[in-house]
Parts: C-alpha cells; sequence; structure tokens
C-alpha cells in the first residue's frame, strides 16, 4: 500500500521518520537506475505544472528532468504566467491547475500560497522552496549524508550562518525527525524562532536527536560530521549587507572552522548558490566591497575534498523524482524499507 499517494509534500513535519527514510531510500534507489539506463515511467502520461514565483536554476532543472524521466510532461509557469493574488485568487487558479494537471510545484515567498493550493486544487502539491522551509532540499542533503555516511542516526550536522532562514528551519526540523544531532551556530538575532525550536524539540524528544543552538561557533561545530552554511541574505530580503557580513563573518566556513570540528572527514554542504569566489556580479560587488574573498564559505574549502556540495546538488533531481512518483505515481513499495 503507498502511504503516500495522492499527498502533497508541503513541509517535514507532516511526514514521520519512516516516512522521510523512505523517500531518501527511494531516491537512492532511483538514482541507481538511471545510472543502469533503467526506465522508471512511473507518471506516464501525467503533466505536471512547475509554478515559479522566485527564479531558480537547481529546482527547476531537477522538476523538469525528473518529470521527464518517469514520463511525465512538465510546463513551466513563471512569475508573468501566474497572477497569485493579483489579478486572480490562490484558490481560484489552483482549481483551474487542478482540473487541467495531475501535480503542481511551487516556488515561492509565502507558505500559505503552497498550503492553499494543496487545499484546493485537488492533486498533489509539492513545495519547491518557500520562505519557512524547503523540503525537497532535505531529501536531497540527508539522502547525500546517507550516501557518504551509510546511515544517518546519531550523526551530527552543523548548519552555521543565518539560522532564521528556511535552510536552518529545515534541516532543524528533519534532523529532529530522523535522529540526526542538529547545532546551529548563529548570531542571537538571527536564530530560528520560538515555535520552530519547540516543533523541533518534540520531535528530536521522540528521535532522540541532540539539538543545540547558540551563538558560540566553536561550541557549534565541535564534533560535527557535517558543516552546511547558505547565503547570508535570502532572495528578497531587505537588510544592510555591511552589517549582515559584519555579524556572519565569524560563522563563515573557512579552513580554521573546519579545524574546530576535531574530525578529519567531516564533509561539507551547500544548497547554492554560494558566493565562495568573485566570479558573480554580485559576488564580486560584495566582497570587492568589504575587503573580502569570499562570503559565507572560502573557495578552498568549497572546492576541497571535504565538499559534496555537487553530489548534494545533483541529488535534487533524484530526490524530487522520489517525491513525485511516490506522491503520484503507483511505484510497488514495501511495508518496510528495503532498499
Amino acid at each position: 500500500m503507498n502511504h503516500f499517494f495522492g499527498k502533497s509534500f508541503l513541509k517535514e513535519n507532516d511526514f514521520s521518520a519512516k516516512e522521510l527514510t523512505y523517500l531518501i531510500d527511494f531516491a537512492i534507489h532511483l538514482k541507481d537506475l538511471k545510472k543502469q539506463n533503467i526506465p522508471h515511467q512511473y507518471l506516464a502520461g501525467k503533466n505536471i505544472a512547475l509554478l515559479f514565483e522566485k527564479a531558480s536554476t537547481r529546482t527547476r532543472s531537477a522538476f523538469t528532468v525528473a518529470a521527464t524521466d518517469l514520463g511525465a510532461h512538465p510546463e513551466f509557469l513563471g512569475k508573468n504566467d501566474i497572477q497569485f493574488g493579483n489579478k486572480e485568487s490562490v484558490a481560484d487558479t489552483a482549481i483551474v491547475l487542478g482540473s487541467m494537471f495531475d501535480g503542481i510545484e511551487f516556488r515561492g515567498f509565502s507558505q500559505e500560497t503552497v498550503t492553499e493550493l494543496a487545499a484546493n486544487s485537488g492533486v498533489p502539491v509539492w513545495n519547491g522552496l518557500t520562505d519557512d522551509w524547503h523540503p525537497t532540499q532535505m531529501i536531497a542533503d540527508f539522502m547525500t549524508l546517507k550516501e557518504h555516511f551509510g546511515k544517518l542516526s546519531g550523526l551530527t550536522l552543523t548548519y552555521v550562518g543565518d539560522g532564521r532562514n528556511n535552510m536552518a528551519n529545515s534541516l532543524l526540523m528533519t534532523g529532529a525527525i530522523l535522529g540526526v544531532n542538529i547545532h546551529i551556530g548563529a548570531p542571537k538575532s538571527l536564530q530560528p524562532t520560538k515555535e520552530i525550536q519547540e516543533m523541533a524539540e518534540n520531535a528530536a524528544n521522540v528521535s532522540g536527536a541532540s539539538l543545540l543552538i547558540t551563538d558560540d561557533v566553536n561550541e557549534a561545530v565541535k564534533n560535527a560530521d557535517a558543516l552546511y552554511t547558505d547565503v547570508w541574505v535570502s532572495m528578497g530580503e531587505e537588510v544592510d549587507y555591511g552589517e549582515r557580513i559584519k555579524l556572519l563573518l565569524p560563522y563563515q566556513i573557512n579552513n580554521e572552522l573546519l579545524m574546530k570540528t576535531g574530525k578529519k572527514n567531516t564533509i561539507v554542504l551547500h544548497c547554492l548558490p554560494a558566493f565562495h569566489d568573485k566570479k558573480t556580479s554580485i559576488g564580486k560587488k560584495l566582497t570587492d566591497q568589504y575587503n573580502l574573498e569570499a562570503l559565507e564559505i572560502t573557495d578552498d574549502v568549497f572546492k576541497s575534498d571535504n565538499s559534496v556540495v555537487f553530489q548534494e546538488a545533483a541529488n535534487r533531481m533524484h530526490a524530487i523524482k522520489a517525491i513525485m512518483a511516490a506522491t503520484l505515481g503507483h511505484p510497488f513499495i514495501p511495508e518496510e524499507s528495503v532498499l
């Protein structure tokens, strides 16, 4: 029996540890099938709407290739094609799209929008990112950890930087559900909300995960199996860059910080894009202006043997494929995950 069929994938805490583990294992399995050129068209004849209020390289590419591999037809609708709350309400748009498409991906600002889409469309809706959560990224991230370490339970992942954004929220919540220890190193003003911390603590009480939220970066990275960071200013966020950089520079992932984990084989993750050098116009402008070589992660660490950022990025496609196939297809799903 497929517990996922017809379900939307909006945020991590809608799912149990068993369900999230299944999706991670299923993604690893689908990755293997693709490598062996074994067809897996679980969504043959389906049509998928890809709604993008926020631009994206990885999410759009991953959903497009994943849908095509599964035998579905993806249709991209950018911010000029959808009129959420502008000329048409979200509910009205959802009803219309649900009558034509078999599944809907949404990437944008408000979690409310993706929730309303799911409530009114009558088809599975997948959250490709909102300001609050980034659940498809989580399946890829924890898949990458499992591929690397052969297990998840008992690992320690430390996230450093802006601890109030969707990535910090999602990592904290997912780790808490799966029994992965999550440490967040962030200034007091940029730590997860009390509400999110409480939700994560409740999940950690069940899984046995240990959670630590601190402004002491040395304490945060101690014994970490994985270090994770994200850009210091989120898309659409209005802040004083100079102030934010000054605040977060102590949380930069560099060689010195990597050494402080006390482990030789600590891996480094980043959801990308990353300002690790001056080869982007925004990165160059900011690093020149503040006399830096890089922002949230240094180039040498980004390109080091510890870094798995490109494996992680490639895994977005396999993770999204697993989510779509499980919620919209009829793959054989054993009661116990045996992959």
